[in-house]
């Protein structure tokens, strides 16, 4: 698959010579979190397979469309399917199409998913805004910016500091709807696609995450190097185990999981972010104005 900024382009092109407008925000739906799409207005969906050098999605609440609408006022594209590096996608592959989007007009992207808790007291239905992560993957060399850069995307080294907008985490936690608990914190991206171990988690834990996925960090350093404004938002659709969880009980308790004996899965997490998925469509409707506001465009002049 050709992920290079010619590719890019031509599937900008693609989509401009067919959009009514272009969109100036992106939605990034995590698993379950499709719906969201049923909020815009006077739609226009693609199929992935329709668009130049799209990927594929391949996993169950993931539908694999782009559509394109209006949120409010704002001209919004929501990405109904993300990819994963536990599909075998190559980091530049899962990140082409914010890069294409980007090119089409895109200043904001809103990345959002679901996620396990790591923190006591942070529950199912909870929202994490994030405020920062620690990319795994991407400090074991698998990032999207691993090899060759091309200026036309962003510098050799882009700084990761602030990658996630302090101002956009600020007016979501005022604008979330009570229900969804709202806090700020740290995500961490894993690989997956195995849930992760309790040892696992109490690690991560000591790392200072508060929530763990499979997902977003990627994204969010693919969008600091083109720079856009960043939002990240994690459902919470399943819960860490204790930190008494010991060897005798671990077999027990599910890592990050749905409580003793109940071994957390795609299934159980797609219906947690059904629950949520209302409030979280009400939330981004209210955000989605704001973030196309004047002067809310990318944060490094020379942007493309």
């Amino acid at each position: 698959m050709d992920v290079s900024y010619e590719a890019c382009s031509e599937a900008a092109a693609w989509l401009r010579a067919r959009l009514r407008e272009p969109p100036r925000v992106a939605l990034v739906c995590g698993s379950g979190l499709g719906a969201l799409a049923q909020e815009l207005r006077d739609p226009q969906s693609f199929d992935y397979a329709e668009i130049p050098h799209f990927p594929r999605s391949t996993v169950q609440g993931h539908a694999g469309r782009l559509v394109v609408g209006r949120l409010g006022s704002a001209p919004c594209a929501v990405l109904q399917g993300r990819f994963h590096l536990y599909e075998g996608y190559s980091p530049a592959q899962v990140v082409f199409p914010l890069r294409t989007l980007a090119l089409a007009g895109v200043h904001t992207l809103v990345l959002t998913n679901a996620a396990g808790s790591l923190r006591p007291g942070l529950g199912p239905g909870h929202l994490l805004v994030i405020r920062d992560h620690i990319d795994l993957a991407g400090l074991a060399g698998r990032s999207p910016l691993v090899g060759p850069n091309d200026d036309r995307f962003g510098p050799r080294f882009p700084a990761m500091t602030g990658a996630y907008d302090a101002g956009l985490r600020r007016l979501a936690l005022s604008l979330a709807p009570p229900e969804l608990r709202a806090t700020p914190g740290v995500y961490v991206g894993v690989g997956g696609p195995s849930y992760e171990t309790p040892a696992e988690c109490r690690l991560l834990r000591t790392l200072g995450a508060d929530a763990v996925g499979m997902s977003t960090v990627s994204e969010a350093t693919a969008a600091r190097h083109l720079g856009l404004r960043v939002l990240g938002l994690s459902l919470i659709t399943n819960s860490a185990p204790g930190d008494d969880v010991d060897d005798d009980d671990a077999g027990d308790v599910t890592a990050c999981g749905a409580g003793p004996a109940t071994p957390t899965g795609h299934a159980e997490v797609l219906a947690a972010a059904q629950v949520g998925a209302r409030h979280l469509r009400a939330l981004l409707a209210a955000l989605a104005p704001k973030l196309d506001e004047p002067g809310r465009g990318r944060t490094r002049p020379d942007a493309p």
